[in-house]
Protein backbone atom coordinates (compact mmCIF):
# COMPACT_ATOMS: atom_id res chain seq x y z
CA UNK A 1 0.00 0.00 0.00
CA UNK A 2 1.29 3.00 -0.92
CA UNK A 3 2.37 5.87 1.65
CA UNK A 4 0.97 9.06 2.54
CA UNK A 5 -0.07 11.10 -0.04
CA UNK A 6 0.82 8.41 -2.70
CA UNK A 7 -1.70 7.23 -5.16
CA UNK A 8 -4.50 4.93 -3.78
CA UNK A 9 -5.73 1.79 -5.19
CA UNK A 10 -9.03 1.65 -6.70
CA UNK A 11 -11.61 -1.32 -5.51
CA UNK A 12 -11.46 -3.82 -8.08
CA UNK A 13 -14.63 -6.08 -8.46
CA UNK A 14 -11.97 -9.10 -6.62
CA UNK A 15 -11.55 -7.00 -3.90
CA UNK A 16 -15.31 -6.14 -3.59
CA UNK A 17 -16.23 -9.97 -4.01
CA UNK A 18 -13.51 -10.99 -1.02
CA UNK A 19 -14.67 -8.53 1.10
CA UNK A 20 -18.78 -9.31 0.56
CA UNK A 21 -17.69 -13.04 1.28
CA UNK A 22 -15.70 -12.18 4.44
CA UNK A 23 -19.31 -9.99 5.69
CA UNK A 24 -21.57 -12.78 4.94
CA UNK A 25 -19.69 -15.22 6.93
CA UNK A 26 -19.16 -13.08 10.05
CA UNK A 27 -22.88 -12.28 9.82
CA UNK A 28 -23.57 -16.24 9.19
CA UNK A 29 -21.81 -17.03 12.86
CA UNK A 30 -24.00 -14.17 14.32
CA UNK A 31 -21.09 -11.11 14.75
CA UNK A 32 -24.02 -8.66 13.43
CA UNK A 33 -27.13 -8.77 11.80
CA UNK A 34 -28.90 -8.21 8.80
CA UNK A 35 -29.10 -4.42 8.82
CA UNK A 36 -25.94 -4.12 9.56
CA UNK A 37 -24.90 -6.54 7.37
CA UNK A 38 -26.82 -3.82 4.46
CA UNK A 39 -25.20 -1.17 5.51
CA UNK A 40 -21.77 -2.85 5.48
CA UNK A 41 -22.11 -4.48 1.81
CA UNK A 42 -23.83 -0.96 0.72
CA UNK A 43 -20.51 0.89 2.06
CA UNK A 44 -18.29 -1.84 0.18
CA UNK A 45 -20.32 -1.66 -3.03
CA UNK A 46 -19.89 2.04 -3.10
CA UNK A 47 -16.62 2.56 -2.84
CA UNK A 48 -14.06 3.78 -4.97
CA UNK A 49 -10.97 3.14 -3.68
CA UNK A 50 -9.86 0.15 -1.51
CA UNK A 51 -9.28 1.63 2.03
CA UNK A 52 -12.88 3.18 1.76
CA UNK A 53 -14.63 -0.60 1.13
CA UNK A 54 -11.95 -2.18 3.60
CA UNK A 55 -13.32 0.18 6.29
CA UNK A 56 -16.42 -2.03 6.22
CA UNK A 57 -14.95 -4.76 7.50
CA UNK A 58 -11.96 -3.17 9.95
CA UNK A 59 -13.49 -3.83 12.84
CA UNK A 60 -14.33 -7.23 12.87
CA UNK A 61 -12.17 -9.92 14.26
CA UNK A 62 -9.49 -12.47 12.43
CA UNK A 63 -9.61 -9.14 9.85
CA UNK A 64 -5.90 -8.18 8.96
CA UNK A 65 -5.05 -4.66 7.19
CA UNK A 66 -6.79 -3.84 3.58
CA UNK A 67 -4.54 -5.09 0.46
CA UNK A 68 -5.65 -5.91 -3.00
CA UNK A 69 -7.18 -9.14 -3.66
CA UNK A 70 -4.66 -12.19 -4.53
CA UNK A 71 -4.27 -12.06 -8.24
CA UNK A 72 -5.66 -8.65 -9.27
CA UNK A 73 -2.28 -7.75 -10.12
CA UNK A 74 -1.82 -10.49 -13.03
CA UNK A 75 -4.54 -11.21 -14.92
CA UNK A 76 -5.99 -14.88 -14.46
CA UNK A 77 -8.93 -16.82 -13.16
CA UNK A 78 -9.70 -16.59 -9.33
CA UNK A 79 -11.74 -19.39 -7.65
CA UNK A 80 -14.77 -18.32 -6.55
CA UNK A 81 -15.93 -18.25 -2.89
CA UNK A 82 -19.01 -19.52 -2.21
CA UNK A 83 -20.64 -17.43 1.03
CA UNK A 84 -23.40 -18.52 3.64
CA UNK A 85 -25.90 -17.22 5.60
CA UNK A 86 -28.61 -18.13 7.61
CA UNK A 87 -32.13 -17.01 6.36
CA UNK A 88 -35.95 -17.09 8.41
CA UNK A 89 -37.40 -18.24 4.97
CA UNK A 90 -35.90 -18.59 1.31
CA UNK A 91 -35.69 -15.74 -0.98
CA UNK A 92 -37.62 -15.95 -4.76
CA UNK A 93 -35.23 -17.67 -6.98
CA UNK A 94 -33.22 -20.09 -4.46
CA UNK A 95 -32.82 -23.31 -5.38
CA UNK A 96 -33.39 -26.40 -1.96
CA UNK A 97 -31.03 -28.93 -2.16
CA UNK A 98 -31.63 -32.14 -0.72
CA UNK A 99 -29.38 -31.12 2.39
CA UNK A 100 -30.43 -31.03 5.61
CA UNK A 101 -28.31 -30.71 9.46
CA UNK A 102 -29.15 -30.02 12.86
CA UNK A 103 -28.32 -26.75 13.88
CA UNK A 104 -26.05 -27.42 17.34
CA UNK A 105 -27.30 -24.45 19.14
CA UNK A 106 -31.29 -23.91 18.20
CA UNK A 107 -32.04 -27.95 17.81
CA UNK A 108 -33.45 -26.78 14.96
CA UNK A 109 -33.58 -29.12 11.70
CA UNK A 110 -32.27 -26.83 8.68
CA UNK A 111 -32.22 -27.00 4.76
CA UNK A 112 -29.66 -25.55 2.65
CA UNK A 113 -30.82 -23.35 -0.12
CA UNK A 114 -28.49 -22.18 -2.88
CA UNK A 115 -28.96 -18.57 -4.30
CA UNK A 116 -28.16 -19.41 -8.27
CA UNK A 117 -27.10 -15.17 -8.77
CA UNK A 118 -24.04 -15.93 -6.95
CA UNK A 119 -23.74 -19.62 -5.67
CA UNK A 120 -23.82 -18.85 -1.72
CA UNK A 121 -25.48 -21.46 0.46
CA UNK A 122 -28.29 -20.24 2.52
CA UNK A 123 -29.77 -22.22 5.79
CA UNK A 124 -33.09 -21.97 6.31
CA UNK A 125 -35.17 -23.83 9.14
CA UNK A 126 -37.04 -25.83 7.99
CA UNK A 127 -41.22 -25.70 9.19
CA UNK A 128 -42.49 -28.22 11.99
CA UNK A 129 -43.60 -31.31 10.84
Amino acid sequence: MPGPGGPRPLAADADRERLVALLREHYAVGLFGLDELDRRVGMVLSAQYLDEAAAAVADLPGVSAPGPAPGTATPRRAKRRRGHAHADQPAAGWIPTDERFRDPTTRAVMRVWIDPADQSRHYVPEPDA
